[in-house]
């Protein structure tokens, strides 16, 4: 092989490998949400989602489970709530989903998980406000925007972040836009890019499972605590636009991390 044409061939791999750098494929995801994950010992693994919604959130209940069981890593399924709706309290190795009127708190939707070994999940809860969504005086009260807060709020609870939090539409219920009508469906779903990252969240597997009940490492006193009010979720950890995420750490890797839709008021 001639100087010339081997150089052009060190040249040429030299730019797709700057390319494969600098414009990574869907597969190389990239919000996770600080490592969170459930532990388990095998993949594909199944999160139970109770139902303590009411009206039209049960369908959004049951398309926010079908959408993300759509996952190569992990399914959902809908079972019998375990929850009173206004407190909307944990149990132990699954979510809670709930709606209630949560009163005028300036957010519509809030996720919280309780971690032990400081990446862990062991339960979640997620909360939907109606006194926005059954409110007609505001802009979320529509059944787009609903799919879109309780697809997300769910999202957060088996460890992921926002794709986005600039306002634009990303066509996944993990960026932060606002749909203002019924008929404006964008980011109601996950994407592509969601399946991708909880692939990495999930690829390793662990010894043990937080799944189907909490290790009894995690103290029951933070397991059945109650952390519904804004003066129990801690320290604020990061505020972008329209979310903020908050820890209350209890020491030993023991935390509650909450996550915060709030309106654009």
């Amino acid at each position: 092989m001639n100087a010339k044409k081997s150089t052009f061939m060190f040249v040429a791999v030299a730019i797709t490998i700057l390319a494969l750098v600098a414009f990574p494929s869907s597969a190389y995801a990239n919000h996770s949400w600080n490592g969170y994950h459930w532990a388990r010992t095998s993949n594909p693994f199944t999160i139970k989602l109770g139902d303590n919604v009411s009206g039209s959130w049960d369908s959004m209940l049951r398309t926010a489970s079908s959408d993300w069981s759509k996952s190569n890593v992990m399914d959902t399924t809908v079972v019998a709530g375990g929850a009173r709706p206004k407190n909307c309290r944990p149990t132990s190795g699954r979510v809670e989903v709930c709606n209630a009127s949560y009163g005028n708190t300036g957010w519509l939707g809030v996720a919280q998980i309780w971690i032990t070994g400081s990446v862990h999940i062991t339960q979640g809860t997620v909360k939907n406000n109606d006194y926005y969504f059954g409110n007609s005086t505001y802009q979320y009260n529509n059944t787009a925007e609903m799919q879109h807060v309780i697809c997300q709020e769910i999202g957060h609870t088996f460890g992921l972040d926002h794709q986005s939090t600039d306002g634009s539409s990303l066509n996944t219920c993990m960026d932060y836009y606002h749909n203002t009508s019924a008929s404006d469906t964008k980011s109601t779903h996950p994407n592509q890019h969601d399946y991708d990252e909880l692939g990495i969240i999930y690829s390793h597997l662990d010894s043990f499972t937080t799944i189907g009940s909490a290790p009894a490492a995690l103290p029951q006193e933070i397991v059945n605590g109650d952390f519904s009010s804004p003066n129990s979720w801690g320290q604020l950890i990061s505020s972008e636009k329209g979310a903020s995420t908050y820890v209350r750490d209890f020491g030993n890797g023991n935390q509650v991390v909450t996550y915060v839709i709030w309106t654009e008021q």
